[in-house]
């Protein structure tokens, strides 16, 4: 009985007097670990991260959320405590400056807004206890930004707590098992995004001026390029101003812009990638290798097709058959330009389906369609319930209806090679006659000459 203390053995209350000795002669500033993932993937409740975007600091919440760095923070409270220093909203509502806010909030800007944002988090918990003293110096902390470095000192005097000029305002504001917020004065701006900002604004005030010198002259269609705010005025998908042949393979300074369309990143119509399809569709569908080898191989066709596309124009192309380009001999595709000009005799500049083509010469009878063999035309008719192009032994029908259809590029295929009329010019010989003119005499001669042979003195005037 006399071992019993209160109902207590005294093994017993020896080691809970062991525990308490031992829990109240442990440091205060060990960091405890701690799992803030549960076994679903999710963040908790208690987490430091929800205590941000519920906090006082809805400003700094926002940015974060548009920074796209929710998952990169709950990866780092997974592994170890954070401490995040807030700045207040009065900061980055009112006395931060509006260029800068907006420069930070651009699309193409994030990797900027998200070093600003790294560059406030230390990946260890510095609670308002663990500051450096005032003679101790300053105590440099990597942040979650790799290039940039925060240092914790205090202040001469006061001994207010700094983050490097910033004075903290609110020491231990939320603390949480998996990391705590110090409020801040201001926002701490690293040095490589105010470089990135400064460059960009005088980008941005170069830009801002363009000296107007004289007028330019197209070369293509020899008049007055007209101002870039007249060609922004053109609505989207409207067609080309140029005729498609003042457009064809100008070099790369008289290229102009790509026409606005409904397709790509910049709405632009995107030729050369329309023209790749339709090249790996006629390798697909069979029976036009050789076709699909003159335009990309043998010319630089391909090329061209693309960027006119991309100028907004539209093409339809009659492609001949490998039977049909069998038949072409050496001595026509050997001449320089020879290959050009052949393709070229095979696309319209419209966008013609075998159904638009087949209800025009229904209609019609009929039909001669431009083409980019200026100012060569190919003729259409109907002919045993489908179209023929061209007359006699030049003629190929419409054999593979509507190969490829975009609505940009329609392929038609063919089974000839097409070639223009030839123009036959008859030269006239023009003969010779050899033509005796007698000198005709005035009447009033005729009768002096009459009146003096009658009196027998004719012989007076020499010409009587």
């Amino acid at each position: 009985m006399d071992r019993c203390i209160y109902g207590f053995s005294a093994v017993t209350f020896l080691f809970f007097f062991f525990f308490l000795v031992t829990a109240s002669s442990l440091p205060q500033n060990l960091e405890p670990v701690h799992h803030n993932k549960t076994g679903s993937g999710q963040i908790n409740s208690n987490s430091v991260l929800v205590a941000l975007l519920d906090s006082r600091y809805t400003e700094l919440a926002e940015l974060v959320e548009k920074a796209l760095l929710l998952q990169t923070l709950e990866d780092a409270v997974g592994r170890h405590n954070i401490t995040i220093f807030a700045p207040r909203n009065e900061a980055l509502e009112r006395d931060l400056d509006p260029d800068f806010k907006r420069f930070l909030l651009q699309p193409g800007n994030l990797k900027s807004l998200q070093t600003l944002l790294l560059s406030h988090i230390i990946p260890t918990r510095v609670g308002s206890n663990q500051w450096p003293e005032d003679n101790s110096g300053r105590v440099k902390h990597a942040t979650l930004g790799n290039d940039h470095v925060l240092h914790l000192s205090r202040t001469k005097g006061n001994g207010k707590r700094l983050v490097n000029n910033a004075v903290i305002t609110r020491p231990d504001d939320l603390t949480r098992p998996d990391g705590l917020i110090h409020g801040i004065e201001r926002l701490l701006i690293p040095r490589s995004v105010q470089e990135d900002f400064n460059r960009r604004r005088n980008l941005r005030s170069i830009s801002a001026v363009l000296p107007e010198g004289a007028p330019e002259i197209d070369p293509r269609t020899n008049r007055l390029k007209k101002s870039s705010a007249a060609a922004a005025a053109v609505p989207a998908g409207s067609p080309p101003v140029l005729p498609i042949q003042s457009a064809m393979a100008p070099g790369p300074s008289l290229a102009p812009a790509p026409a606005p369309g409904p397709g790509g990143p910049r709405h632009h119509f995107n030729g050369e990638a329309q023209v790749k399809d339709f090249i790996h569709t006629l390798l697909h569908y069979g029976g036009y290798n050789e076709m699909a080898d003159i335009l990309v191989n043998l010319t630089s066709l391909a090329t061209e097709m693309g960027r006119l596309v991309s100028e907004g124009y539209v093409l339809t192309v009659l492609a001949p058959n490998d039977e049909a380009m069998a038949k072409l001999t050496t001595d026509q595709l050997s001449e320089p330009g020879a290959p050009e000009q052949i393709v070229y005799y095979h696309i319209i500049p419209e966008y013609q389906t075998e159904e638009s083509m087949y209800n025009s010469v229904r209609r019609f009878g009929k039909v001669n369609y431009e083409t980019l063999r200026f100012p060569h035309k190919v003729a259409a008719k109907e002919a045993d319930g489908s179209v023929k192009f061209g007359s006699g032994d030049r003629s190929a029908y419409l054999f593979d209806p509507d190969i490829y259809t975009d609505g940009r590029i329609s392929v038609q295929g063919i089974d000839g090679v097409l070639f223009p009329e030839e123009e036959v010019t008859v030269k006239k010989q023009s003969s010779l006659v050899k033509k005796v003119v007698q000198p005709r005499r005035g009447k009033l001669l005729e009768v002096a000459c009459r009146m003096l042979g009658a009196i027998g003195k004719d012989s007076y005037l020499s010409t009587c």
